[in-house]
């Protein structure tokens, strides 16, 4: 049997908001997790809390059972398996699938003894509605796929685990979709289970629901923006590059794929942030992938695309950690990150390798121009001496994404 390996950092955090009025809504990416957090919420509310079997009511509404059902059938088929004098927990799966959910919620909330908690992996769960009918009333958690640490946590169950700077590379290469990592499996086979979660959720959640017509282009899109994680680019780059492969495509259609992509959250969009100026700027983007094996199953691996890859995995271990992320753009170049959390800052410089004092000063003065007393951090993936460098922090990548000072 394969096992199910706890996530506690989520598990806690959901947990705090457990018997109070809030619902608590669980999105992220397809296969990322979901829907096994729910079981482990269930698992604890009986063991910790004494809750009943009778009291817990699940739905996985993307089963053939519930096709077509309505929201007022939904509500209906709920309410007739709440329990009397006592509350209720339902646990909701996928529930996007089902038209104008947001109103039977926000009825079983406001009529009934219910502690609710559901998933989505699409734009349908973050959608205006959401806003409208349980204004106030949710909790949103953004489930992200394995960190390093649970990456480590879950290899040890199956397999011998090496030193964090060794597994480092594996772990970019192989990415962190829970399913991958429940037992051993082949590079090849990782990428076949990853590239199946990539299509149901190009072809269910964005062709499907955005009846989009020209997959190929939007394929061409997919493929163009994996390519350039890292870099900075804009819809017309991405417009002017498909017009060289004789391939035309306006701007406002290649900005309509790439929100439909990150609606879906396969791909996070990272704005640059002017230091100076202080404000959001709106060109010239970055976007990141929610996992690196999505890049590799699409793409194929290749060596060359390790050092943004690198990146990849800090930007999504800082929102993980609930920092908001930006590029910091300077007066003569970037900082890779600005990771802002209520009053905290950190600034994040991010290497594969320095090989020479040419590479170390361009790193570090980028940093050095920045006068203030907020940490700053260099992260390299090559093995180093020393650890500060002029006040500025240098660390391994793999110790980075496992420290608990940020």
């Amino acid at each position: 049997m394969i096992p199910t390996i706890n996530r506690p950092t989520y598990i806690d955090q959901i947990m705090s908001y457990a018997n109070t009025p809030f619902v608590k809504i669980l999105t992220g990416v397809r296969r990322c997790g979901k829907s096994t957090i729910l079981k482990m919420l269930i698992e604890k509310l009986k063991t910790e809390q004494g809750i009943s079997e009778e009291q817990i009511v699940t739905r996985r509404y993307d089963s053939m059972e519930y096709d077509d059902m309505t929201a007022k059938q939904m509500y209906a088929d709920l309410k007739e398996h709440l329990v009397k004098d006592s509350k209720t927990y339902l646990f909701l799966d996928e529930v996007q699938e089902i038209p104008n959910w947001e109103k039977t919620i926000n009825s079983l909330v406001s009529d009934f003894d219910v502690d609710i908690y559901v998933t989505g992996s699409n734009s349908r769960m973050m959608s205006s509605e959401i806003s409208t009918y349980l204004t106030g009333r949710y909790i949103s958690f953004r489930i992200f796929t394995l960190s390093f640490k649970e990456y480590l946590t879950f290899k040890a169950e199956y397999d011998t685990v090496r030193s964090p700077h060794e597994e480092l590379p594996n772990y970019i290469r192989l990415g962190g979709f829970p399913a991958t990592h429940l037992q051993k499996y082949s590079t090849d086979e990782v990428y076949t289970i990853v590239r199946d979660i990539y299509n149901s959720t190009v072809f269910s959640d964005i062709v499907k629901r955005g009846q989009i017509k020209k997959i190929d282009q939007l394929e061409r899109v997919v493929k163009y923006t994996l390519n350039n994680i890292g870099n900075t680019f804009s819809a017309k780059s991405v417009s002017d590059y498909l017009k060289s492969e004789n391939r035309s495509l306006d701007n406002e259609t290649v900005y309509s794929y790439l929100e439909k992509l990150e609606k879906a959250y396969l791909l996070y969009r990272c704005s640059r942030f002017d230091l100076h100026g202080k404000e959001i700027l709106k060109t010239q983007e970055k976007f990141y992938a929610a996992d690196t094996a999505l890049r590799y199953s699409v793409l194929g691996y290749n060596e060359d695309s390790v050092a943004s890859s690198l990146e990849n995995v800090v930007y999504l271990e800082l929102c993980r950690r609930g920092y908001n992320v930006n590029i910091g753009k300077t007066r003569d170049g970037e900082i890779d990150f600005v990771a802002v959390r209520q009053n905290e800052k950190i600034y994040v410089q991010v290497t594969q390798r320095i090989e020479s004092k040419e590479t170390e000063h361009r790193e570090y003065q980028r940093l050095l121009d920045i006068h203030d007393n907020y940490p700053k951090y260099v992260l390299r993936a090559d093995e180093f001496a020393g650890g500060n460098y002029e006040g500025i922090k240098t660390m391994h990548v793999a110790d980075f994404l496992l420290s608990d000072e940020y």
